[in-house]
């Protein structure tokens, strides 16, 4: 029998390194929870040897993290992009701790996507350990608050990008191990509508519903919705009145909108038709602020590229690696819109995203790692 000290990818020291990371609870809107698991895999990066900045939070979020390999110099490389925080709130551990049952792992965040974070620092760290090298240098960029739509860090992220050949995003991979070459824009609006009060009773006549102008508006938003151009538009928040007086003809209302579409020049389109709503009522009136929260994420040449190099790459450990769109986004939107070739859902395979039954495949860590490291190595 023969052996060896040399160090090997141990799915279950991965395991245990993600449980790590989700038993820091993270949720986004919550800066310093954030910032105790900053405090932790900032120790861990500087304990392999990076670089570590942490660019500090402002508006009541977290600190990013940005860790550079000691190697390769200053020049463009590849940014791994992840985001530390959850949509969790602070005791979900205490209702749903981290479980095991069978091949699924079940745990606040762990699927969306301290897994996939982890996986990259593992397969980073399994180099480390063996002494190795990569021909890029390598920077990793976590963030504190994708999951509300990178209000402050953006600016971080496209600076970040912009000094890179190729960003891989650990977000979560889909069935079957599939990545993401390309996602939907996404439109975020708020609709606010005046109307006129009156008695309900005595003079509803003299009354201009708000809450009637925006039911109108809602079905002229919701009728935007064209499945066969990939446009989704949702009025997912909707108010009005005063609660306790509907004795009152309510003379406010207001809805949150989000739309999703596939390119830039449907999505322009959508800005327009949504920031150009008008009253469809009598003695009304709307007004309407928003835009685009993340550009889309397009299948560029770059991304195609990446992809195919990606691909290879999981043909040679004997994985398959395929490809499939999404309608939500991610912070990989922001750098494919720079042209950077980018190449998401690289985390763990699972499912149940924000959900109660968000969980990870113990069997998808292993060749992850493999894939990371493959990719760590060969792109050039």
């Amino acid at each position: 029998m023969t052996l060896s000290n040399a160090p090997r990818i141990d799915a279950q020291e991965i395991l245990a390194g993600i449980k790590e990371w989700v038993e820091v609870e993270s949720p986004s809107t919550d800066g310093a929870a954030v910032n105790r698991l900053v405090d932790k895999v900032a120790v861990q990066l500087a304990q392999i040897g990076a670089r570590v900045e942490r660019v500090p939070g402002r508006d009541g979020f977290g600190d990013h993290i940005r860790a550079r390999s000691p190697w390769g110099g200053d020049g463009p490389g590849i940014v791994v992009l992840g985001h530390l925080d959850t949509v969790w709130p602070n005791g979900t551990l205490r209702r749903r701790p981290v479980t095991v049952e069978g091949d699924k792992v079940f745990g606040p965040g762990i699927y969306d996507m301290k897994s996939g974070d982890h996986i990259a620092f593992y397969a980073y760290r399994h180099l480390v350990r063996q002494g190795r090298e990569t021909k890029l240098p390598v920077t990793f960029l976590f963030v504190s608050e994708e999951e509300v739509g990178s209000p402050t860090s953006r600016a971080l992220i496209e600076e970040t990008a912009r000094n890179a050949k190729y960003v891989l995003v650990m977000e979560p991979g889909r069935p079957g191990g599939a990545v993401v070459t390309s996602r939907k824009a996404v439109g975020r609006f708020d609709l606010r509508v005046r109307g006129v009060s009156a008695h309900a009773g005595a003079a509803h006549e003299n009354g201009r519903s708000a809450v009637a102008e925006l039911a109108r508006q809602i079905l002229a938003l919701e009728a935007m919705t064209d499945y066969a151009r990939g446009i989704t538009v949702n009025v997912g928040v909707a108010s009005g009145g005063t609660p306790g007086f509907a004795n009152v003809v309510p003379d406010q209302a207001a809805a949150e909108i989000d739309f999703r579409a596939p390119d830039l020049a449907s999505s322009d389109e959508m800005v327009r038709r949504i920031s150009g709503l008008a009253p469809l009522g009598k003695d009304v009136s709307v007004e309407v602020s928003g835009g685009i929260n993340r550009p889309p994420f397009e299948k560029h040449e770059g991304v195609t590229r990446l992809y195919e190099h990606a691909k290879r790459c999981a043909e040679e450990l004997g994985q398959e690696l395929p490809e499939v769109s999404t309608g939500g986004g991610s912070d990989g939107n922001f750098t494919a819109a720079l042209g950077v070739p980018t190449l998401d859902g690289l985390g763990a395979v699972g499912a149940g995203a924000h959900a109660e039954h968000e969980h990870i495949l113990v069997s998808s860590l292993e060749p992850r790692v493999r894939l990371m490291v493959k990719l760590f190595e060969t792109l050039e």
